[in-house]
């Protein structure tokens, strides 16, 4: 499981019940110069394993909400709604659950030993919720007739349309390590946070009164070949 970020800056560490003092950590261990890796199990993989491969992934959707986040915030400094604050507060939750699916994915069932495996059992109430706010959301959206692009909905929607790409990548990728391996809530829960993310993005676009792109099929001989 990757490292928390904030531990590069440094953690405080009690000397004393008077004395306290911030100890500095380096981000670099150099322990991986060799390609290899190690879980929360504390077994040690090659980086490109599997379950590796998914923890980069679910990593990398983690940072695309946080674009969307960031930009959503910058666009809507003022919009006070409560729909809009909800969201915020909702994708910042989001965020936090990914780093426990990432520690649940780090944690392999068929070899992490009891206690590793009770620590990181992702709870499955986390699905119902996400059911609940996809809910919430659609119900102040018309109903979708046709497929729609990733674009024009607002640079807000865009981001979390790449986001709910990512998140497909993320759940082949926790899929592909096994169901030996893996707890099920894991992929129920990355499973339907691609569905909240494209509501997610239609909301945005609901939200900024932005006009989302419809899907136009082409017509066969309709375009001529130049």
């Amino acid at each position: 499981m990757q490292r928390a970020v904030g531990s590069a800056f440094g953690v405080w560490r009690s000397i004393s019940r008077q004395q306290i003092r911030p100890v500095t950590m380096k981000v670099y261990t150099k322990t991986g110069d060799k390609g290899t890796s190690q879980l929360f199990s504390g077994e040690r993989r090659p980086k490109d394993d599997a379950v590796f491969m998914a923890l980069g992934d679910t990593d990398e959707l983690n940072a695309h909400i946080g674009v969307a986040l960031t930009q959503f915030q910058l666009e809507n400094l003022e919009l006070k709604v409560p729909p809009a604050v909800e969201f915020a507060a909702r994708l910042e939750e989001i965020q936090s659950r990914l780093f426990d699916v990432g520690a649940s994915v780090a944690t392999p069932l068929s070899t992490a030993g009891k206690s590793k495996i009770r620590r990181a059992q992702f709870d499955p109430i986390n699905v119902t919720l996400l059911e609940n706010w996809i809910d919430e959301m659609t119900e102040h959206l018309e109903p979708i007739r046709y497929f729609i692009l990733p674009s024009g909905g607002g640079l807000t929607s865009c981001h979390l349309h790449v986001a709910r790409a990512a998140c497909r990548r993320a759940e082949r990728r926790v899929v592909a390590i096994g169901p030996e391996d893996i707890d099920p809530p894991v992929i129920q829960y990355l499973n339907r946070l691609s569905d909240f993310l494209f509501v997610s993005a239609r909301f945005m676009a609901h939200l900024e009164g932005k006009t989302e792109t419809p899907w136009k099929k082409q017509v066969v001989g309709e375009t001529k070949a130049e």
